[in-house]
């Protein structure tokens, strides 16, 4: 049976229950329909795909088959309601891996069928991008948004809940990807950016100068192909051995994708004549990023909501989130919306 018995009192059709399975994180999550965070649970798989160096697709599929449905039950105990409480199922419908997102639209689909209520096909992005605002930092409001993840790395103009200007992205690899690459070539363990994060934290970020593309204070677009380059013509005169070389490395690395970001970041705060910044994504986890973006918007007068850590990786607490926005602005989604690895935000 799904979820625990409660009271009938407690009973109030209130609540959403969200799944996401865009690549290899299998999560469930339980959202009041005021937006509060009831439960949320996350099966990682980053153990299992740590042996291959990266994601495998079939790998991820298989492995969320396995976690959905415990997980389903799992946030509906931890939450104290049953299925008879949630007013409506919502799941990731794109951007990600077409046969990850199935596992979980599928799933979702069945238990709104099942269950005579709607569905939400939500956009990971917009999880992403309105992530900031959970945990008491609503509403959501006019902003200017940084999304700086694996895939993605984008400035978004925030109007309101639906209404999303796309102001720059990466012409190449994200952020995410450029760091995780680079660990790669420096023989760092997959995920590679937490890994730099932790080692930069000794190391010296002048060391090395690597380029900063698109620094130019007019263009709102990233590319992170160059610094990886970079890296890759640095690293056979580099002595890895030596824990110093291997720091000062990473130190230089995460500089050059940190300043990027934040001058990108106020350049398109200035541009759009808004003083509240937003950022989300597992690369907004990074602590040089999280600290230069603190320390830039005090200086510039401008507001920052930055996503929880809890809530940067892939997770369906943000999922939940979004959907809420939606459902209480009377959105719903047809039962045949179809999943697409490469559905635009804006």
């Amino acid at each position: 049976m799904f979820g625990k018995t409660v009271n009938r009192e407690l009973r109030t059709k209130n609540h959403l229950l969200a799944l996401e399975s865009s690549c290899d994180e299998t999560a469930a999550a339980v959202c009041s329909l005021d937006g509060t965070l009831r439960a949320g649970r996350v099966a990682s798989q980053v153990e299992i795909h740590r042996q291959y160096g990266g994601v495998v697709p079939e790998v991820a599929s298989r492995n969320h088959i396995l976690h959905v449905r415990p997980l389903v039950e799992a946030v509906l105990n931890d939450a104290g309601i049953t299925l008879r409480d949630v007013a409506a199922f919502a799941a990731t419908s794109g951007p990600g891996l077409v046969s990850s997102l199935l596992i979980g639209t599928s799933m979702a689909k069945a238990l709104a069928v099942a269950e005579g209520k709607p569905f939400l096909a939500i956009n990971h992005m917009e999880g992403h991008l309105l992530s900031p605002f959970m945990g008491g930092n609503g509403p959501v409001r006019p902003c200017v948004a940084l999304i700086v993840s694996g895939g993605h790395t984008m400035l978004v103009r925030v109007h309101d809940v639906g209404r999303y200007e796309l102001l720059g992205r990466t012409r190449d690899d994200a952020a995410g990807e450029a760091f995780d690459k680079v660990a790669k070539m420096l023989g760092l363990p997959y995920p590679g950016g937490p890994e730099i994060d932790k080692l930069a934290a000794n190391g010296d970020p002048a060391a090395f100068a690597f380029p900063r593309s698109f620094l130019d204070g007019r263009s709102l677009e990233f590319s992170f192909s160059g610094l990886k380059t970079a890296v890759l013509y640095e690293r056979p005169r580099l002595d890895l051995t030596r824990e110093q070389t291997l720091a000062d490395v990473c130190a230089s690395v995460q500089a050059a994708i940190v300043e990027v970001l934040v001058e990108k970041l106020v350049l398109a705060a200035r541009k759009a004549r808004l003083d509240l910044a937003a950022v989300s994504g597992g690369v907004s986890c990074n602590r040089g990023l999280r600290a230069a973006l603190q320390a830039r918007c005090t200086r510039e007068g401008i507001g920052l909501l930055l996503a929880e850590p809890a809530l940067c990786t892939d997770n369906a607490g943000m999922i939940a989130f979004a959907a809420v926005q939606r459902f209480q602005r009377g959105h719903t989604s047809p039962l045949e919306a179809d999943v697409d690895p490469n559905l635009p935000l804006a």
